[in-house]
């Protein structure tokens, strides 16, 4: 007869020796340090996945339908794609689109980057409080900075009302107002600080010892930026790019309160049908096509800030 008696020994064997299973995994757990840090995130990751694979997929599914009536006809289908393609509106939107949108990112960039460069090689005391008081104006509600705009650039804002007092104009200048210009000095202004930030990182991890080493070998200051800091900087300036660059494209704010006729840009048909048109789904076919193209123009734009820097290099 087979003895099962139960001993301490036997106990904290037991305890000592889990399954296979769950040793493999506490061993693998164990020795990898990225499988514990996405252990660590996966909560936070589950909600990130869920909450954007599912309204992707609510898009993309909508997209295949059409309007029909009050309601919708969920028979799938290309109509809402080809009439996107065949329409000149949803084109010339598109581009006028990314031209705003591009204009605005390189204005951004362009200015913000002077400014995290003095932060990152010039100030040496309480950078904190400087990069602090850069992103002050921008810690104030989104609406608030477009509707201050309005107001500056206005017939009767600031800088029209100032250029007549002094006399040099007679009449306001339309072209300050419901206009492309508008939406991109307002654009360039709100999405500062999603530039600064990240070309202040890039730019203080340059090891300062290479700016020393290429003085002593007789570099200027021309030479030294051109041939060291930049090159090193540019993963900043492709972060600073696309955090401007994607979210710009579809904004509807800024062009509905600034931009008039002229300034119209997509994402502004694309609210449209999400709203007073009703037509949900060629608003779900426009974001898609959207989607699709923005992602077209990153990946270029990666591919060919790649082959700079390895040129560069």
């Amino acid at each position: 007869m087979a003895d099962t008696s139960f001993s301490p020994a036997t106990a904290a064997k037991s305890v000592t020796d889990p399954p296979k299973t769950q040793s493999r995994f506490a061993r693998a757990l164990h020795k990898s340090e990225v499988l514990r840090g996405y252990l660590l995130m996966s909560p936070t990751l589950l909600i990130m996945t869920v909450g954007i694979l599912a309204p992707f997929v609510i898009l993309l599914v909508m997209s295949f339908w059409t309007r029909q009536g009050f309601g919708f006809d969920t028979t799938m289908t290309w109509t809402n794609y080809l009439r996107v393609w065949n329409e000149p509106i949803f084109g010339a939107l598109l581009n006028r689109s990314f031209w705003i949108s591009g204009v605005a990112t390189v204005c951004t960039v362009l200015l913000c980057y002077p400014m995290a460069y003095f932060v990152a090689f010039h100030v040496h005391r309480n950078k904190m409080m400087w990069i602090i008081l850069m992103t002050l104006p921008f810690w104030t509600s989104y609406l608030l900075r477009v509707f201050a705009w309005k107001v500056i650039l206005g017939y009767e804002g600031v800088i029209n009302s100032g250029f007549m007092a002094m006399g040099w104009i007679e009449a306001p200048l339309e072209f300050l107002l419901y206009s492309q210009t508008a939406v991109i000095i307002t654009l360039a202004h709100a999405w500062a600080a999603f530039a600064i930030l990240p070309l202040y990182v890039s730019l203080e991890k340059i090891d300062k010892s290479l700016l020393e080493a290429a003085t002593d070998l007789g570099d200027g200051p021309m030479a030294r930026f051109f041939r060291i800091t930049l090159p090193l900087s540019i993963p900043g300036i492709i972060a600073a790019t696309f955090l401007i660059f994607i979210p710009t494209t579809g904004d509807y704010i800024t062009p509905a309160l600034l931009g008039g006729p002229d300034g119209a840009m997509i994402g502004n048909f694309i609210q449209l049908q999400f709203g007073a048109v009703n037509n949900w789904p060629m608003g779900a076919t426009l974001s898609i096509v959207l989607m699709l193209w923005i992602s077209a123009i990153a990946l270029v734009f990666l591919l060919v800030t790649r082959k700079a820097q390895e040129k560069i290099a």
